[in-house]
């Protein structure tokens, strides 16, 4: 474990950035999808890949996914880092929060589809499926969806989750008025009116999406994402996710809050694994990478 800190270390600060890295860009739904693909020395897709989500309205070179993608291609295992659109075609870099929000929760869970179509049909044939924090829950989503159809993606072998979110209506609603200041409840109620008479594309001007308190929003996108739906809450639908996995906590996460309580009492050791990261916060910088990719590589030791 001391020799890949050290390696890990060196790599982030002579490159800043995974080696060998190639982006690569997809179409899908009217726009063009980007991804930062990294290939491990001396390894092939056939070989395994990680596809890694980042989280709300961020991108793949965030320090926490460039971070992962860094230690986990310095031990051997090829990484595919994807950006989702967010409805911005070949988007780059932060979510801007100038623009209106076009995209819907759900539209994650089909751009992670269409990457893992894409790595089968170049000759891959095993995904460890990861995400970080909202990337992580709708990487949950797809991966439980499918289970419970009975349908699981022929490459999903796995499923790793860092600090994936929780979810409940009440928190939910707390948040949005903290952060907009004012109840949830009106903006809701218009946008679902909206949506009823066939206005689902029609931008409201004033409720912001998320983070982003500026920019104006479609009512199909309001409601996509604060509509109640316990299936945003990750810990409720490890159940029906078909595959090993793994869901990763930091012990000092301010940001999603109560995932040990949930998950740990779930956790067999077997096809649910948990672990705390004591000192970690939700995002997992510097060597809390390293820890991160130690328990990915006992994932795949296990379910290999």
């Amino acid at each position: 474990m001391r020799f890949h800190r050290i390696c890990a270390i060196v790599a982030i600060m002579l490159w800043g950035a995974p080696l060998q890295a190639e982006e690569i860009k997809i179409p899908h739904d009217g726009v063009t999808l980007n991804a930062e693909l990294t290939r491990a020395a001396r390894r092939t897709l056939a070989d395994g890949v990680v596809l890694i989500v980042h989280g709300t309205l961020s991108h793949n070179r965030m320090e926490t996914i460039r971070n992962l993608s860094t230690v986990l291609v310095e031990r051997g295992l090829t990484t595919l880092a994807i950006n989702l659109s967010l409805g911005v075609n070949d988007r780059h870099g932060p979510y801007d929060c100038k623009i209106a929000h076009r995209h819907r929760y759900m539209d994650a869970v089909r751009e992670i589809g269409a990457w893992l179509d894409w790595l089968q049909a170049r000759g891959a044939r095993n995904v460890t499926l990861m995400g970080h924090s909202r990337g992580g829950a709708q990487a949950a989503r797809m991966a439980a969806d499918a289970g419970a159809a009975g349908k699981s993606h022929p490459l999903v072998r796995r499923v790793a989750l860092l600090a994936p979110g929780t979810w409940s209506a009440g928190a939910a609603a707390r948040t949005f008025e903290r952060r907009h200041g004012r109840p949830l409840a009106p903006d809701m109620e218009k946008a679902r009116a909206l949506i009823a008479a066939g206005n689902g594309a029609h931008l409201m001007p004033r409720p912001g999406l998320l983070s982003c308190t500026i920019a104006g929003v479609t009512a199909d996108s309001f409601v996509s994402y604060y509509a109640p739906d316990p299936r945003f809450d990750t810990p409720s639908i490890l159940k029906d996710i078909a595959v090993p996995t793994l869901v990763i906590a930091g012990g000092e996460d301010n940001v999603v809050k109560g995932l040990a309580e949930k998950v740990r009492p779930q956790a067999d050791g077997k096809r649910l694994r948990f672990a705390l990261i004591d000192d970690a916060n939700h995002f997992f910088l510097d060597l809390f990478a390293e820890d991160v990719a130690d328990l990915v590589e006992e994932l795949l030791g296990a379910s290999s």
